[in-house]
């Protein structure tokens, strides 16, 4: 984008601070920095993948759900080509799936493609926890503890949101301390497909009371330069919420592909 797109792209964001919550402008701030900052897109496409990516991770939106162009388009005030520009980009990431010759949707994880994920997930977290054992400041180390502290604060005062974005923020600085380019997008990309099923996870009984323990015991091995110890660590708080989500997949409080698939059939035949 240029110079004039970048300032009306930032003025819709700033706009958004005095209507919604604090956690949807975080879940807007993230699709921004992964998606459309990667591409070359007008504010509005920008605005559009940005906003509906929001509602997807904050789950105002269901999984399954059908993303109307038409309505998107009388939302927006627009025509439909930036709508499925904005689609399209989402669909990239994981948000969003559009069928040949039908109408696009949420995307639905099921949990065999969960176990993928969240595996590739806990092995490059372990690559990037080891190279940060050994490549951290400490500048590092002091950004590190700061936002321990609020993840401590939203732990104590049971505000999920606030924990799970300082949850996000505190993984992101771990890439960017890793200085490994090629993880980090990667990770990034896996991250919008698995935050409204992180949020899931963090509303199990102890979850988040074992989160908690494992990012002081990983920041304790990042400080004591224990690479090998840090890369355990991190492997283990990613396997162990895979084993949160394995459950509520079990207990059927996850929408499966196989429901949404039933759901909008249901749907179409009501609509015919």
């Amino acid at each position: 984008m240029n110079t004039t797109e970048i300032d009306k792209a930032d003025s819709w964001v700033t706009d958004l601070q005095s209507n919604q919550s604090s956690s949807f402008l975080s879940a807007v701030l993230v699709v921004r920095r992964i998606v459309v900052e990667h591409h070359d897109r007008p504010s509005l496409v920008s605005r559009v993948a940005c906003e509906v990516g929001a509602e997807i991770i904050e789950n105002i939106r269901g999984a399954g759900e059908d993303l109307s162009s038409v309505e998107l388009a009388e939302r927006y005030e627009t025509s439909r080509t930036p709508i499925r520009e904005a689609l399209m980009l989402l669909e990239k990431e994981g948000l969003v799936r559009i069928p040949q010759r039908r109408r696009p949707h949420v995307a639905v994880l099921d949990i065999a493609e969960v176990r993928e994920i969240y595996r590739v997930r806990a092995t490059l977290f372990g690559t990037v926890a080891a190279d940060v054992a050994t490549l951290r400041t400490d500048e590092d180390i002091a950004t590190f503890h700061e936002i321990l502290d609020r993840l401590g604060k939203a732990h104590a005062k049971n505000d999920l949101s606030a924990y799970l974005w300082a949850n996000v923020e505190f993984y992101n600085c771990l890439t960017i301390t890793a200085k490994n380019q090629t993880a980090k997008r990667i990770l990034d990309s896996l991250l919008l497909r698995t935050l409204r099923l992180r949020r899931l996870s963090l509303t199990l009984p102890m979850r988040r009371e074992k989160s908690m323990a494992h990012h002081y015991q990983l920041m304790s091995a990042i400080e004591d330069q224990d690479s090998s110890l840090a890369e355990v660590l991190i492997k283990s708080n990613h396997l162990h919420a895979l084993a949160s989500l394995e459950q509520l997949f079990a207990d059927g409080d996850v929408h499966s592909s196989t429901k949404a698939r039933r759901r909008r059939r249901r749907h179409a035949k009501v609509v015919e």
